[in-house]
């Protein structure tokens, strides 16, 4: 049996789903300790100018130390619920899945959530609702440098990020920007819809 450990990303990029998915047992690290510039709080998306960033602001603790990710507090002072959902419609309401997953999304955008953690994480479980995949999901329950599983943990790093594997699919605004590769796993369940998971898992 496949055993991957993987980092909780704001929705995960398709290079970390298609990581992910090779697992039968999926472990999800929560006791990490939490970095600025990360996937944690950051996606991307394919807008009408091309590759837009959408970054949920969040509370640092400045000089006085590191915190643990699952302690990150969202600042929510900032109208990024409004700002990100605005930007997804605007991007993918042509697409042909938009509407199928519209209103099982915005819930995400509608709903205050004080815990980055916590919002990612029903974020994370939903999607593998949409998607349709059952994996053995087990969340860590302290941290361990070193596990026994393929870790990928470093994919929610930017530099690391790049495991997409040469994916492609259609792209609502291809035409115009050309291919964009491994944005969010958002990109990729608005234009392929059902067959993401497929798509996914004939990668690896």
């Amino acid at each position: 049996m496949s055993t991957v450990v993987a980092p909780l990303a704001y929705t995960g990029s398709i290079g970390l789903w298609t990581l992910m998915t090779t697992a039968q047992t999926l472990i999800i690290e929560q006791y990490d300790f939490y970095q600025k510039q990360t996937l944690r709080n950051r996606t991307y998306i394919h807008g009408a100018n091309g590759k837009l960033l959408l970054s949920i602001p969040v509370k640092h603790l400045g000089k006085i130390g590191h915190q643990y990710y699952h302690n990150v507090a969202i600042e929510n002072s900032f109208a990024w619920q409004k700002q990100h959902w605005k930007s997804i419609q605007s991007a993918y309401r042509s697409s042909p899945y938009f509407e199928f997953y519209e209103d099982d999304l915005a819930v995400f955008y509608n709903t205050s959530f004080s815990s980055l953690y916590a919002f990612n994480k029903a974020y994370f479980e939903l999607l593998l609702k949409l998607m349709g995949w059952k994996p053995r999901l087990v969340y860590t329950q302290s941290y361990e440098a070193s596990i026994a599983a393929t870790d990928i943990r470093a994919q929610i790093e930017q530099k690391n990020n790049t495991a997409d594997l040469g994916l492609k699919y259609s792209q609502v605004f291809e035409e115009k920007n050309g291919f964009i590769r491994n944005l969010s796993i958002v990109d990729m369940l608005f234009n392929e819809g059902p067959n993401t998971l497929t798509l996914l898992k004939g990668r690896v």
